[in-house]
């Protein structure tokens, strides 16, 4: 099946592989053509898409952008990238079949067959080791050396060695910055991942969601684990993506088409794509005009004084707008226990507070940065530069666990933000 239509014109897709290398006439068409526009909408997926889905997030979100700016000369691009998505998870809006789900259901054990094919493609040699993954995962031994086999089998698909640490706090994706559930013990960090889908759930589906106890609820536990140590390689990947590929393209355009406003957006990871994109410009390039990050999935530290991107918004000729919820579970509760510094056992709430993502609260740390609600800007606008948070709760707000909100952000007030933050005219 092909993917669906993109109905905003002009459109162009701009794919990358892993290593960030553009697809070479997709590449050559947007940098011939965007001349034609004066502002160009540049959009990065999230963690969890495949093309199908990409373009569905696409086509919804970039809809209301023409009666908003009616008078405006823009063009659209949409990013791809090699993420991988666990296709039993529901993506409400983007996913056909999970558009009128919103309940909690028990988390999965076993590996479904899209979910096994996008762990073969997103690691192309690592097919014999899905395979023993899956089985382990159908089998639940009985034993705590299925366990450790089961932690050794996560590390080998996603290229981590057993004595690698260190909480993510670089967030320059190298080897040093290994999540700690990928070298502390399997059957302890099973466990924790399970209480952790309890706690995402929240009260009122406690009574369905609940999850049996001992080895059953590790197992459970098991198939987050790979869930998200496949997230961290991707987050991963964002970062070299971003870094190694949009940002020289990007600098090819300000060669090009130098008149051409360029505004960044990014969901998830796709948020840390285009902000590591801002690291791989080449140092003449002044074209981008604003960076909206929705629902970052990465360090709220990132641009502060301990992060990678430290600095990096003065690239930006405008404002870095970072849209965030209350009520994104993925980024509030899973993320932070995945991102956790080897043998600390505070609670979830202070891992929010140390390791939390920008998408759960905003720039921290970050010298002259702003915060407002989304009422607040809508009203008054977004501030012309600076780093900018946006409590976006207001609208993102729905989405069953364990990611709740995490991708509710098709709603024409989020383009008003881009559009704002972009100084587009109507």
């Amino acid at each position: 099946m092909s993917a669906p239509e993109v109905h905003v014109q002009p459109y162009w897709e701009l794919r990358f592989d892993a290593d960030g290398d553009p697809d070479p006439r997709q590449l050559a068409t947007l940098l011939r053509e965007a001349r034609q526009v004066r502002d160009l909408v540049v959009f990065a997926h999230g963690w969890n898409n495949d093309r199908s889905i990409a373009t569905r997030l696409y086509d919804r979100f970039f809809a209301p952008f023409p009666a908003l700016a009616p008078s405006a000369s823009l063009g659209y691009v949409g990013v791809l990238w090699p993420s991988m998505r666990f296709t039993d998870e529901r993506i409400p809006d983007f996913d056909p079949s999970a558009a009128a789900t919103t309940t909690a259901a028990v988390p999965r054990t076993t590996l479904d067959k899209g979910t096994r094919q996008g762990l073969v493609e997103a690691f192309p040699r690592g097919e014999p080791v899905v395979d023993l993954l899956a089985r382990r995962l159908e089998e639940q031994p009985e034993s705590a050396s299925a366990f450790d086999e089961f932690g050794g089998l996560v590390r080998q698909l996603v290229g981590v060695g057993p004595s690698v640490s260190g909480a993510d706090t670089s967030e320059d994706g190298g080897p040093h910055s290994t999540p700690a559930m990928l070298h502390e013990d399997t059957r302890a960090v099973c466990l924790e991942f399970a209480a952790a889908l309890e706690t995402a759930a929240g009260p009122a589906a406690a009574a369905t969601f609940r999850l049996p106890g001992g080895l059953a609820k590790a197992w459970k536990g098991a198939h987050e684990l790979l869930r998200q140590a496949t997230y961290f390689a991707m987050k991963r990947r964002a970062g070299k993506v971003g870094k190694a590929g949009l940002g020289p393209a990007i600098g090819r355009l300000a060669e090009e088409a130098p008149k051409v406003r360029v505004h960044l957006v990014g969901h998830s990871f796709g948020a840390r794509l285009v902000s590591f994109a801002l690291a791989g410009m080449p140092k003449p390039a002044r074209n981008v005009k604003s960076v909206t990050l929705l629902q970052g999935a990465f360090s709220h530290y990132a641009f502060a004084g301990r992060g990678a991107l430290k600095g990096r918004q003065a690239r930006v000729d405008g404002p870095l707008v970072a849209c965030f919820s209350r009520h994104d579970t993925a980024l509030s509760v899973m993320y932070p226990l995945a991102s956790r510094l080897a043998g600390d056992d505070r609670t979830l709430v202070d891992l929010g507070e140390r390791w939390g993502a920008l998408g759960h609260d905003g720039f921290q740390d970050v010298d002259g940065a702003v915060r407002f609600t989304l009422a607040d800007v809508l009203r008054a606008g977004v501030p012309g530069a600076g780093c900018v948070s946006v409590d976006a709760a207001q609208v993102v707000r729905h989405g069953p666990p364990p990611s709740g909100a995490h991708s509710d952000i098709c709603h024409a007030e989020l383009a008003r933000v881009v559009l704002g933050a972009g100084r587009v005219t109507k």
